[in-house]
């Protein structure tokens, strides 16, 4: 009976969530759309190439999706060398895309995502699939962390962790998230968000997590 009580409190608690996402989302989007109005001419005016960034990502239960951001790298930064992850002070980054960086504003566009149900707020951060193709065979419960959640723009793993650089701070945000997954409730997300909230008054490039590599 226990369990069974659980899971009916984890389902109102994830119904209750996505309508959260869609409140927090929309009042978001009104807020920062001023300031979401002049990046998107500063990325126009300064650099060729389109104003989003769009990227497939694997969503909850492995459905892909388009994540949408501001540009902030030179377009066709790969093209040479296929995915890799972001480095510091990475020459691909444009000189306005290094300021959308280091404000975050070029996150703003996911709550679109979002508003379409691909993204939470809070959840694990979304990968790109030839990342999750090798991370599945090398990180123990990387196939876990998306099973049952939308991934988010934040999540515990990107309020303490830096920027991947290889597979042992993969394995620790995998960790992270699956502790997120277990624990996950209002007081959880709450905690989570204002400290995320705090690093971004701070400037802190750590609040960005794992979406730094993109």
């Amino acid at each position: 009976m226990a369990g069974v009580a659980l899971r009916v409190i984890r389902q109102q608690y994830l119904m209750l969530k996505r309508l959260a996402d869609i409140v927090t989302a929309t009042l978001g989007l009104i807020v920062f759309s001023p300031c979401l109005a002049v990046t998107m001419v500063l990325v126009r005016l300064t650099s060729r190439g389109p104003i989003f960034y769009r990227q497939v990502r694997v969503g909850r239960r492995g459905k892909l999706f388009e994540i949408i951001k501001l540009r902030t790298m030179h377009p066709e930064a790969e093209a040479q060398t296929g995915p890799v992850w972001a480095k510091p002070d990475d020459p691909r980054v444009t000189p306005v895309g290094r300021l959308l960086r280091r404000t975050h504003l070029d996150e703003v566009p996911q709550l679109i995502n979002v508003l379409k149900g691909d993204m939470s707020i809070v959840g694990p951060r979304p990968e790109r699939p030839h990342f999750v193709r090798h991370f599945i065979h090398e990180v123990p419960g990387y196939d876990r962390r998306l099973l049952d959640v939308r991934p988010g723009i934040t999540g515990l793993a990107c309020i303490y962790c830096g920027p991947d650089q290889d597979l042992r701070d993969v394995r620790r945000k995998v960790k992270l998230d699956l502790i997120y997954i277990r624990r996950m409730c209002w007081l959880v997300d709450f905690r989570i968000m204002a400290k995320t909230l705090r690093f971004l008054a701070g400037g802190s490039h750590r609040a960005r997590g794992a979406a730094a590599a993109t």
